[in-house]
């Protein structure tokens, strides 16, 4: 049915949900995985109004990447844990839901399984979702996990 899953995760507890049901349902149809986590570009009006950028944000994207390297090496460590065949893919300084689609394509990916961010009312309302972007732009299916 499903035989390259692509699963996104941020990090966080509520990403680590859908990295395990995307694991467990790659193990279970015998699929392979790409496991994706994306940062965002600096925000240029973090810095703007005072003209001068701290030492610790000029090492932005380096910064991004150790993370982005250590969320992506504790989900393969699972896969792996599984015996799911995974690849890890980092994509820096883009918009996580576009990163996401995109990298569904170009990998011939045939589901993305993620995490919904739990936020309700107002909050998403003023925030937005990645996962709603994912689901509304996505050229295959996607499995929403809470």
């Amino acid at each position: 049915m499903y035989k390259h899953i692509l699963i996104s995760t941020d990090g966080s507890d509520v990403a680590q949900k859908g990295v395990d049901q995307g694991l467990a349902l790659a193990k279970a149809l015998g699929a392979r995985v790409t496991l994706i986590t994306v940062t965002e570009s600096f925000p240029i009006y973090a810095s703007a109004g005072a003209g001068w950028v701290s030492t610790e944000m000029a090492n932005y994207d380096d910064i991004q990447k150790e993370h982005a390297e250590k969320i992506l090496a504790t989900a393969k460590h699972a896969a792996d844990g599984l015996g799911v065949t995974a690849e890890t893919l980092y994509v820096p300084n883009a918009s996580p839901a576009e990163a996401i689609v995109e990298a569904a394509k170009s990998r011939g990916c045939d589901m993305i399984a993620m995490a919904s961010h739990g936020r309700r009312g107002i909050g998403r309302l003023l925030l937005g979702s990645q996962t709603s972007e994912v689901v509304s732009h996505a050229p295959v299916p996607v499995l929403v996990v809470r």
